[in-house]
């Protein structure tokens, strides 16, 4: 522990200097840490410097008193709740009394001091200033140590948001070769078998069902190819936008599942810059492969709608429903992955599974205009 924090100190403001150096001995066994004044300004300067665990105060001084000291520091807003011990002669009576504790006195002490009295109620004030020192400092780690996590959560955010795109341009740009290269020495191979096709004589059957077979092996590496680069980056999201992305992905998620699918998509594509149309067409890609993996299901509703601003996308099914447990379960990556996309925009996903009833997605993205 900052050892610091047990030096309170205790302000001791008295015009009797003898008084002053009797309770300066008096205190030492309370705190090591005893500052003395002469006069309710010294006090006051006093108190602009440094803090104190509490504050004892002769009533009766020359030029500013007691009284008009308490109020003072009352007033400053850093020793507003210090503890104020008014020290005062046996002869005051209740009227003094009373200023003292309307001025902001905490207690009120008659000369002559019974020591251990004195003593006990300020060790109180200082296990107290201690204590809070304590937790001051405890308070002031937590936030830096919270700090400090945020904006590790925001970094690593920022990490995973730019790795993110890395990946996208990085599979648009293989997509765009496979495309074009690998798609066009295909096509180039099948002209050139076409060309040796027509130039075969009339009794080379052989050859003729040779080239034939060729011709269909051809064709099915062109169809793998157009696949392979559709699903790295399909043209269709960046030629016709989200809406005509998600009707071919549907179609095709149908073709080779033979899960129902059931669209309800608006006429007209949602303004989206082109980092939200990803967002929003990698989600419902994993959505749809979580259906197949996971859900069981035999028809899957897919509805989108601008609501208030945000792009909506529903997807629900008809499966066996996601388990509570499931969907804040730390190793669903997918889940989490989805998440992870739509907060650099500000949105949100909501699921909800029912057992045997199946699951329901909401993904919600505020709309980017281009």
């Amino acid at each position: 522990m900052d050892t610091s924090l047990s030096q309170a100190s205790i302000l001791v403001v008295d015009d009797d200097s003898r008084s002053l150096l009797a309770l300066q001995e008096l205190l030492q066994s309370v705190t090591q840490k005893v500052v003395l004044a002469r006069s309710g300004e010294e006090a006051l300067r006093c108190v602009l410097k440094e803090d104190f665990a509490a504050i004892l105060l002769d009533a009766r001084m020359p030029g500013v008193d007691g009284f008009e000291t308490a109020r003072l520091i009352r007033e400053r807003e850093r020793s507003r709740h210090t503890p104020i011990i008014f020290l005062t002669g046996a002869y005051e009576d209740v009227h003094s009394m009373f200023r003292g504790y309307e001025a902001g006195a905490v207690d009120y002490i008659v000369k002559p001091l019974v020591p251990e009295i004195l003593k006990s109620k300020l060790s109180v004030f200082v296990e107290l200033y201690n204590k809070n020192a304590v937790l001051i400092r405890e308070i002031a780690e937590r936030t830096r140590a919270e700090e400090h996590l945020r904006k590790s959560e925001e970094n690593l955010r920022a990490l995973a948001a730019h790795l993110q795109s890395v990946r996208e341009e990085e599979w648009t740009r293989i997509a765009r070769e496979i495309h074009d290269e690998l798609g066009q020495s295909l096509t180039g191979l099948k002209m050139d078998l076409t060309w040796v096709a027509n130039r075969l004589p009339g009794d080379q059957r052989v050859l003729a069902e040779k080239t034939k077979s060729m011709f269909g092996l051809i064709d099915d590496t062109i169809q793998a190819v157009r696949k392979i680069a559709s699903r790295l980056r399909p043209e269709v999201l960046d030629q016709l936008g989200l809406t005509a992305a998600i009707d071919w992905h549907a179609g095709d998620f149908r073709k080779r599942t033979g899960i129902r699918c059931k669209l309800s998509l608006p006429s007209d594509t949602p303004t989206l810059d082109r980092e939200r149309s990803t967002a929003a067409f990698r989600i419902f890609q994993e959505l749809l492969t979580n259906v197949a993996r996971h859900a069981n299901a035999t028809r899957i509703d897919v509805a989108m709608q601008v609501e208030s601003g945000a792009l909506v996308l529903t997807v629900e099914d008809n499966g066996k429903g996601i388990a509570e447990s499931a969907i804040y379960d730390p190793k669903s990556l997918g889940l989490l992955g989805m998440r992870e996309r739509v907060l650099p925009f500000g949105g949100s996903i909501e699921i909800v599974g029912a057992q045997n009833k199946g699951t329901k997605v909401r993904v919600s993205i505020p709309l980017g205009l281009k």
